[in-house]
């Protein structure tokens, strides 16, 4: 199904009744409203105004729509940020963020909590049990404009008590942080500062922890306004619409509290966000990376345990990142049916109506910032619904072949101590669900920990902590596995294990670090053997006595393989992560299916999905029932066959 986020208090309520019925000729199922609206719902402390939105609501649900009510707590009020100043976030150099924009609020300020609570739970209350209200979302996208992590002495107070809870005594916490060193030990819990301002680098077993906290205060900020709406609304279900590319706390914890996932999907936005070099970003700003929205999708079907909504997608051209470009004809119509294709349960398009005023009227909406008129992604919108419609319900989607374990903590531990100023996991993840991508095959995302039995190729990127249950979990699977670069390099306190790396893998991989190399631009190493390709980024020197599939120039291991278990010991550049893939997927029994870079392919049930994000038609390789598109794809189109 499809659904649209609208904003009722920026229209005359003449139009309302007019949008509501255009929604649904459109082929508008769901409705987003309210996340933004605290200001219009309370004007003044205790001074309520609900009856436009219980007009907007009924108007909506009389039409035949289903609502989705967002928390209003993304956009605290200025009279309330008046009044509680401490509420607000600080930066890095201890400065105030301040009012003017949206979520400009830490996550640690009691006050703040206390507000949030009390502000969902009225609306909870007066909506819980609305007919027309079928969900909820909590707040709106965590983390975004880097808010997920505040400075301030409401963060400092929450920190301290996050320690006292973790550590007991300053023995153990001194024991953890190695505090010896460079005579950091603390004697009591109100020494310890927040990591930031120091001469040189703070200590990173405390940087890591501060971050672990902040995930954690995210988590239980989300978990009370669930709790909240989950006493009022029986029956409905709750969400959180969550960002690209943000990995600043742990999104497995806040899915957690939900009953699905949601997702903001900008895909050309998101090419300026991420790492790609020039000539990636050039080739593909008008479409964006085939892989920029699946990796996503992938990603947040596995938080929402099997189920998600993109909450947001990109009609247009968008108004946030340092270029804009519009998207070629056919794109948001493509997008649409990606999402679909991954197992999206609803595609909700931002926003109804283009705004002309404030700080996102350059961002398109389905209709132009006239009243009625449709833009280009309207359009295309519609041309999605109607194709629904002949297509009739989608297939469940089943269980991928191939699971990625994505590890928010890796992250945090690499911006922690990169050691080489471009190695980030984020960008690794990525590169290796291109890879899996580029043979044809399906992937879903879990976390450390989740039960790996079933699937038949299991790939960890990145892994620097490797807990009890994640090493139970790939001592449980049958899979044949693949461990990245710096896999196993850390303990719970940041420590180098006292085995050397991998740590508690080396009974798995058969192998032992005993030096990294980062390299630099322009440095690389040949690999060679069952595999080919380059080492870029990043090299490691290997002990071993498992089997050696690839070496370095010098004849020291690159990859190597243990009863199933294999480690690739480097940042593989393109052409070595391809062979590594294929071999390893040939090992696993995987049916593999070489597509152009342009191309990319998704199952869902008995329908296959074929995409075309390039500029030369692609014949599809098999022969099928197409349900949707045919055999010859060209640029921007998409297949559906049976």
């Amino acid at each position: 199904m499809l659904g649209v986020c609208y904003y009722p208090e920026h229209w005359q309520e003449s139009q309302w009744e007019i949008d509501a019925k255009r929604m649904v000729e459109l082929g508008i199922s769901f409705v987003r409203v309210g996340e933004f609206a605290w200001s219009r719902l309370e004007k003044r402390r205790g001074e309520f105004s609900f009856e436009w939105l219980d007009r907007a609501i009924d108007t909506l649900h009389k039409a035949g729509l289903k609502v989705v009510l967002g928390t209003p707590t993304a956009t605290p009020p200025k009279w309330l940020m008046d009044e509680f100043p401490e509420i607000a976030p600080y930066d890095t150099d201890g400065k105030i963020r301040g009012f003017g924009s949206r979520r400009h609020y830490s996550f640690s300020s009691e006050v703040w909590r206390k507000e949030s609570a009390r502000i969902v739970e009225i609306v909870a209350k007066r909506y819980g049990e609305h007919p027309g209200i079928v969900g909820w979302q909590t707040d709106n996208e965590y983390g975004c404009h880097d808010t997920t992590v505040s400075w301030g002495k409401e963060d400092l107070r929450a920190f301290r008590q996050w320690l006292r809870a973790r550590y007991q005594t300053t023995d153990q916490l001194n024991e953890a942080w190695g505090g010896v060193f460079w005579s950091m030990e603390f004697n009591s819990f109100e020494e310890v500062e927040l990591p930031t301002l120091t001469v040189t680098e703070p200590n990173p077993a405390q940087r890591l922890d501060f971050w672990r906290f902040s995930s954690d205060q995210v988590a239980a900020y989300d978990k009370m306004q669930v709790d909240i709406i989950r006493k009022h609304a029986p029956g409905r279900w709750v969400t959180h619409n969550f960002m690209g590319f943000v990995s600043d706390f742990d999104h497995f914890k806040v899915g957690d509290n939900l009953d699905l996932a949601s997702w903001d999907s900008y895909p050309i936005g998101f090419v300026e966000k991420f790492p790609f070099t020039e000539e990636e970003r050039n080739r593909w700003a008008e479409t964006s990376h085939p892989d920029i929205a699946p990796f996503h999708h992938d990603l947040y079907r596995g938080v929402g345990k099997g189920r998600f909504w993109i909450m947001e997608q990109q009609p247009g051209p968008v108004n946030w990142a340092p270029w804009n470009p519009v998207p070629k004809p056919g794109m948001v119509r493509l997008w649409s049916w990606e999402a679909l294709a991954h197992g999206a349960e609803v595609v909700s398009y931002f926003r109804w109506r283009q705004a002309p005023f404030a700080q996102e009227q350059m961002h398109a909406g389905l209709n132009l910032p006239g009243l009625d008129e449709w833009s280009v992604g309207g359009l295309e919108a519609m041309q999605v619904a109607k194709e629904l419609a002949t297509l009739g319900p989608l297939p469940e989607g089943e269980k991928a072949s191939v699971a990625l374990v994505h590890d928010y903590a890796s992250y945090w531990a690499t911006m922690i101590q990169p050691q080489g100023k471009d190695f980030r996991t984020e960008e690794l993840a990525f590169r290796w669900y291109e890879g899996l991508r580029r043979l044809g095959l399906d992937v879903d995302f879990v976390r450390p920990g989740a039960d790996l039995v079933g699937y038949k190729l299991v790939v960890v990127p990145c892994l620097m902590q490797v807990d009890d249950a994640a090493l139970a979990a790939l001592k449980k699977t049958d899979a044949v596995v693949l461990y990245g670069p710096r896999s196993g390099s850390r303990d719970r306190h940041f420590n180098i294990p006292v085995n050397l790396p991998p740590g508690p893998l080396a009974e798995l991989t058969g192998t032992r670090q005993t030096q990294v190399a980062s390299l630099r631009p322009g440095l690389s190493d040949a690999v060679s053997g069952s595999v080919s390709g380059t080492a870029i980024r990043w090299r490691e020197y290997l002990e071993t006595t498992s089997d050696v599939l690839g070496t370095f120039e010098n004849g020291d291991p690159a990859l190597t393989g243990n009863n199933g278990h294999h480690y690739l010991a480097c940042w593989p550049d393109e052409a070595l992560l391809s062979s590594t893939l294929a071999l390893l997927a040939q090992k696993a029994g995987l049916a593999t299916l070489d597509v152009p870079s342009h191309i990319r392919i998704r199952r869902r049930g008995n329908l296959t999905f074929a995409f075309n994000y390039g500029t030369e038609d692609w014949t599809v390789p098999v022969s099928g029932d197409f349900v949707l598109g045919a055999s010859v794809l060209k640029p921007q189109e998409i297949a559906v066959w049976r």
